[in-house]
């Protein structure tokens, strides 16, 4: 079994590639894994403020060029 311990002890690219390869693990078994309900009250709010017209959208290299990656 890993610990905290052994996760503290490895270097950050070691880390991201143990999440790598836990997140590919868990991508094969999604049918599993269920969201919880507050997730699907939040995408509904967020569809229903789309639908409204209420949502701007950016492109792309808008939102680059507001967080100043351009």
């Amino acid at each position: 079994m890993i610990t905290a311990d052994t996760v503290e002890r490895m270097t950050t690219s070691e880390r991201v590639q143990a999440m790598e390869l836990l997140w590919d693990s868990l991508a094969t078994t999604r049918d599993e894994i269920s969201s919880p309900a507050w997730h699907g009250k939040i995408l509904a709010g967020r569809l229903a403020q789309v639908e409204a017209g209420g949502v701007n959208f950016l492109t792309l290299d808008e939102l680059k060029q507001r967080l100043g990656r351009a």
